[in-house]
């Protein structure tokens, strides 16, 4: 078997926030579902899920997402980060990755308007405006529901529950955290104008509207420390095939104003495609570093050449791997060694654990 050689940066370990990884891989974060749908607690298969791909080397796992509270849950079978019994359920799970010298970071997580009644704990869901999404509950087959309007008081509640989300993630053993701030869910639902339409100091224009999501940061970076705490952000919307930044180069540099003004360092700009090119012949990523001199990390259907092409360049710092990672436990293994990775099939890896 040839040994490919070609893709040194792939494989380079690197110092990241207060991790050093095994190499410039990351695992993006996937749903699969792998918790008790009452209880939100990690099934126990999870753990060799989770044990093999840092055992294959990959430098970062991002979990998958992972609710802040009842009322933030809007798919069926999502694992919590705010009982006591889901964080005793996550320390298997971290406790195999660090086994295997892996560092891993959980994903936390409010979808916002994105749910149902019947899965937000009884509650209609919330979000910046009471404006109802279009659209399917996925794996739930029921419209997603007419949301309530946060008042500042539940704004403020849900800004603490991050914060605990985050610290429940280090005791669970987690060695850091992930914002989800993007693909319309709540911290993307207060950064849209399709889905806020406030008159207050949440609302307004985009540089106001970020106003939540500085708010989420600042709470979350005081729980576990800036070097611990990643934003994920994107143009792209779940919800919303069709919606698009109007002046995009003008949307990044709002928004990386805004993470200078809270001090962030590590961010997760998200696409479907990491070529596509969004304004002035540059793809998200480009645009994103024109302005920000931090660390990206990279994802949108991430083949190993395009990723290592991306980490030379210095356009990103991590390549985030997605679905490649579901087919294959064994990715970094089967590129190094130049062997066909196995296609990713939803009926065949969807719900299977490998």
């Amino acid at each position: 078997m040839t040994t490919n050689t070609s893709l040194h940066k792939l494989f380079e370990p690197v110092q990241v926030g207060a991790w050093k990884l095994q190499s410039r891989v990351a695992m993006a974060p996937m749903t699969r579902c792998f918790a008790d749908d009452e209880t939100g607690v990690v099934n126990p298969q999870a753990v060799e899920y989770y044990r093999k791909r840092a055992q294959d080397g990959i430098g970062l796992i991002i979990s998958e997402g992972t609710v802040i509270s009842p009322r933030a849950k809007g798919n069926p079978g999502v694992p919590g980060l705010y009982t006591e019994e889901q964080v005793e359920s996550w320390k298997p799970v971290t406790e195999a990755v660090h086994q295997e010298g892996g560092t891993i970071i959980a994903q936390i997580w409010h979808v916002g308007r994105l749910s149902h009644h019947e899965l937000s704990g009884g509650q209609q869901p919330q979000s910046a405006s009471a404006i109802q999404a279009k659209g399917y509950v996925p794996r739930f087959r029921k419209p997603f529901d007419q949301p309530e309007a946060m008042s500042k008081e539940e704004i403020h509640e849900v800004v603490n529950q991050y914060a605990q989300a985050a610290r429940n993630a280090i005791k669970a053993g987690f060695d850091g955290v992930e914002i989800h701030g993007a693909h319309g869910y709540l911290v993307d639902q207060f950064n849209s104008d399709v889905s806020n339409q406030r008159t207050d100091e949440y609302g307004g224009d985009l540089a106001q509207r970020l106003t939540f999501m500085k708010e989420v940061l600042r709470a979350v970076i005081d729980a576990v420390g800036v070097d611990r705490t990643i934003i994920r952000f994107s143009a792209f919307k779940g919800d919303n095939l069709d919606y698009i930044w109007e002046d995009p180069e003008a949307a990044i540099r709002t928004f990386v104003e805004a993470f200078r003004e809270v001090g962030v360092k590590m961010i997760h700009p998200s696409t479907m495609n990491f070529t596509q090119v969004l304004a002035d012949g540059k793809t998200l990523h480009q645009l994103v570093r024109k302005y920000w001199d931090g660390l990206i990390i990279g994802v949108g259907s991430l083949d190993p050449e395009t990723a290592e092409q991306a980490l030379a360049e210095g356009t990103i710092d991590l390549a985030a791997i997605g679905r490649p990672l579901i087919a294959n436990p064994d990715y970094l293994h089967r590129v190094k060694a130049g062997t066909p990775l196995e296609t990713y099939e939803a009926e065949k890896h969807l719900l299977t654990l490998k």
